[in-house]
């Protein structure tokens, strides 16, 4: 069957033919609009709309950056907070510490000035020579009147050391170990101020004998002339 087309320069669609997409024509759209501020105003509105999806995007990337770093301080806040006051604590322990280890010296130095006393001055009696009477002399205040036995208040110098003045009395059969005696008692490094108060002949059990008296200011030694040893040892 032949098919003969009446109207020049149209051709009709052959059957079957699929369905085409296509753009739209651009220029013709801009062609059409003769308004320039118009076609500003499209260009402002497509550059903000950019701009805006743009600074959108970015804001986004760095609060999720901002986030992440946030997380990770408080981590590191809370962990370092654990530390400084597990610090503080040992601090607080340290100090509870040393002011126990302080006042166990201070009552330790007051406690042991006889003992102290007594040793040195057995240890410088030379032969021939011993001890009547030993008491404190005014820088040791005695027990008030009425309490045998009660506590003894001790002065202290600058450094806080106990300041001790001790009387000794004794007597010797020889002049020459009375003077040994006091170098003896200067030698010592818990004695200090060695200051022989007076001597004379007394008469004991028949026999003419020096009687002195001395009197020393007792000071802490060198930690070096200080042995401790336990109390308790065992023994095999």
């Amino acid at each position: 069957m032949i098919e003969i087309n009446l109207l020049p320069g149209k051709k009709k669609a052959a059957k079957g033919a699929g369905m085409s997409l296509s753009m739209p024509d651009f220029k013709a759209l801009i062609a059409q609009v003769k308004d320039p501020w118009l076609l500003a105003a499209i260009a402002a509105w497509v550059l903000v709309g950019g701009g805006g999806a743009l600074l959108f995007v970015t804001d986004r990337a760095r609060l999720a950056a901002a986030e992440s770093r946030l997380d990770r301080a408080r981590t590191e806040e809370r962990r370092y907070a654990i530390v400084i006051a597990q610090k503080r604590q040992a601090e607080k322990v340290r100090d509870s510490l040393l002011y126990e280890i302080t006042v166990i010296r201070n009552i330790d130095a007051d406690r042991y000035i006889w003992p102290h006393v007594l040793d040195q001055a057995t240890k410088a009696l030379p032969p021939y020579t011993w001890i009547t009477n030993m008491q404190t002399a005014s820088a040791m205040a005695a027990p008030q009147p009425g309490q045998p036995g009660g506590p003894v208040t001790v002065e202290r110098d600058s450094s806080g050391r106990p300041t001790v003045k001790v009387s000794i009395r004794g007597r010797t059969v020889d002049i020459q170990a009375y003077t040994t005696f006091l170098r003896q008692l200067a030698a010592s490094p818990w004695f200090t101020d060695v200051t022989p108060a007076a001597s004379q002949t007394v008469i004991e059990a028949d026999r003419p004998v020096t009687e002195f008296s001395v009197t020393v200011s007792y000071r802490i030694a060198d930690s070096v002339y200080i042995r401790t040893v336990p109390l308790v040892q065992s023994v095999r």
